[in-house]
């Protein structure tokens, strides 16, 4: 990914550095069983599919509650990314938290492709914000969360690294 980037635009560059964190959120978690995927191995409610769950809410709540503007209580899913979002449902699995992200995630990048990257959008508890500020932040977090599900993934299996 980063190779084919390195001298795109802006636009590609964010695209692109958050798909690639996309990724990694997803695959940290494929290939686990449904009862390695559930394993709390921290005091918090965090565990890999709880991690990728998390991520859903929070893309819902920025792309399409806060970008596109629908009421959270239109949008399928969690909408806030906030802590009812890491709880897992006995009747949820592994694959079906992977599609409902990468549906999340093609909504996502539907809702900002027609908007400039200088797009402002006002937010309930803080000032405005920018489509470009909100990519970062997203690559932040998935960033961030990412790495959460790097070392639960080592500790579960002894798989390591992207």
């Amino acid at each position: 990914m980063e190779s084919l980037v390195r001298t795109a635009g802006e636009r590609d560059v964010l695209e692109a550095f958050l798909d690639s964190h996309r990724q990694v959120a997803v695959d940290k978690l494929r290939g686990l069983s449904e009862s390695d995927a559930r394993r709390r191995l921290v005091p918090s409610l965090t565990t890999p599919i709880g991690l990728v769950k998390h991520l859903a809410g929070v893309e819902r709540n920025w792309f399409q509650h806060i970008v596109a503007g629908r009421p959270r209580d239109e949008i399928a899913g969690d909408a806030r990314g906030g802590d009812a979002s890491w709880q897992i449902e006995d009747s949820e699995t592994v694959a079906g938290i992977i599609a409902a992200f990468e549906e999340a995630c093609a909504e996502s990048r539907r809702i900002a492709a027609g908007l400039p990257l200088d797009h402002v959008v006002s937010r309930e508890d803080v000032d405005d914000v920018s489509l470009r500020w909100i990519y970062v932040h997203l690559i932040r977090e998935h960033a961030r969360h990412g790495g959460h599900a790097d070392i639960l993934r080592e500790q579960i299996d002894g798989v390591a690294g992207a």
